[in-house]
């Protein structure tokens, strides 16, 4: 004899075994653990990243005629930006059940960003004609290769944001 199908009504979705009910159970309290777990290091981690910048421009001040501290301040502070957004993503998560693209994308920008301006300060020294070697001529080409590519990533993040 065939066996019935599941019953259903038009508000309710189909009957399931106990077991697969309480397996799901457990698996999303998991999900949320670790999503609380990971919060909580990523939190963390933003907090002495932030610290860390609070250092930077205390230096900074020391000698503020130079421009590495700058860069290595908005470096710092980029870094941060994206764990904030790491952590909205988590908690976005957590609300709706569903993980969206956008948040990861917004990351992604910043962290092109972030490597772009990264790249202009390894090279700032580079383009002085008194220091300009061949090596540093491969540095130069190799790091504007680079910089062409996260040109074109950000475009792309942009256009798929928007």
């Amino acid at each position: 004899m065939d066996a019935d199908p599941p019953r259903t009504t038009a508000l309710s979705k189909p009957a399931t075994a106990p077991l697969v009910d309480t397996a799901s159970h457990v698996f999303l309290k998991t999900e949320q653990f670790i999503y609380i777990a990971l919060g909580a290091v990523l939190s963390v981690a933003a907090l002495i990243a932030l610290a860390g910048t609070g250092k930077l421009i205390w230096e900074g001040l020391q000698d503020w005629t130079g421009t590495t501290a700058v860069f290595e301040i908005i470096d710092r502070l980029l870094f941060v930006l994206m764990l904030i957004e790491i952590l909205y993503t988590i908690r976005a998560s957590m609300e709706s059940g569903a993980l969206s693209a956008e948040p990861f994308l917004i990351v992604g920008l910043i962290a092109c960003i972030r490597r772009i301006l990264v790249i202009s300060l390894e090279t700032s020294n580079v383009t002085q004609a008194d220091k300009w070697t061949p090596e540093s001529a491969d540095l130069f080409h190799a790091s504007m290769i680079e910089r062409g590519v996260l040109a074109g990533l950000v475009l792309v993040m942009v256009g798929a944001i928007c």
